[in-house]
């Protein structure tokens, strides 16, 4: 399992019927700009950006099949925390996913600017195979970009270096930012909940579309190497909880 799976099937799952709008729009490219979290609220709760991903999706579309290419993004932020029988991983896990918003006539095309939370979390449940019995926990109110939106949080099971280990998973509403759709969703062990759930609350609210592009770490691919025996650390891995 990879870490990029989740995300990377919620942008995919989303904007599959928005390349249909494009192509008959004349549009054959669409691209959102990337977002992330203040260097003030990485430092605050100790998460680091590790990576700002590209997530093309093509389509052949219309009559000629002309090919319509939708590009979001997602920029990662990862935490080591430690898990009871498996040390310390990065299994605490922030993402920030930008979609390109379309409208004609006023009339916006994306879908993912109706969706629920409970639409946006079957998204996550439909596209990675490693979470089941995911329940609905409670519903808050959060700022993000000056935008007041709806965030929720869920109770789950996840499938962590071949064991089942009990998450939570926090997921907002769209925003708008700037020209594009924004979505965050947080991720990390449910003992942990105490600690981390202040921490997502203030990583949401800190969201920024100024996004510090020279942060990323690439966490995910030290996970990697490490799984690989490129370095001394053999508590990482390249699966995940989440994204």
């Amino acid at each position: 399992m990879n870490r990029r799976t989740v995300i990377a099937g919620l942008g995919a799952a989303g904007l599959a019927g928005l390349s249909g709008c494009l192509g008959l729009l004349g549009m054959d490219e669409h691209e959102s700009s990337p977002a992330g979290v203040t260097s003030e609220a990485r430092a605050e709760t100790g998460y680091e950006q590790t990576a700002i991903e590209p997530l093309g999706i093509e389509r052949d579309v219309g009559p000629t099949n002309e090919t319509v290419t939708v590009t979001n993004y997602m920029t990662k932020h990862e935490k080591r925390v430690g898990i009871q029988g498996l040390g310390e991983r990065r299994a605490a896990v922030f993402n920030v996913l930008t979609t390109p918003q379309v409208s004609i006539l006023g009339q916006e095309l994306n879908p993912v600017e109706e969706m629920s939370t409970e639409e946006l979390i079957d998204l996550v449940r439909s596209n990675y195979d490693g979470i089941d019995n995911v329940s609905h926990d409670e519903d808050a109110t959060v700022t993000i970009l000056g935008e007041s939106t709806t965030k929720s949080r869920y109770s789950a099971d996840a499938e962590f270096d071949g064991r089942d280990v009990a998450v939570d998973v926090h997921i907002t509403e769209a925003v708008e930012a700037d020209d594009d759709l924004l979505v965050t969703i947080g991720v990390y062990p449910e003992p942990l909940q105490g600690r981390e759930a202040p921490n997502v609350a203030t990583l949401t609210e800190a969201v920024t579309t100024d996004v510090d592009e020279g942060a990323s770490s690439g966490g995910a691919d030290s996970d990697s190497d490490a799984e690989n025996g490129s370095t001394s650390d053999d508590n990482d891995s390249d699966d995940g909880i989440l994204g």
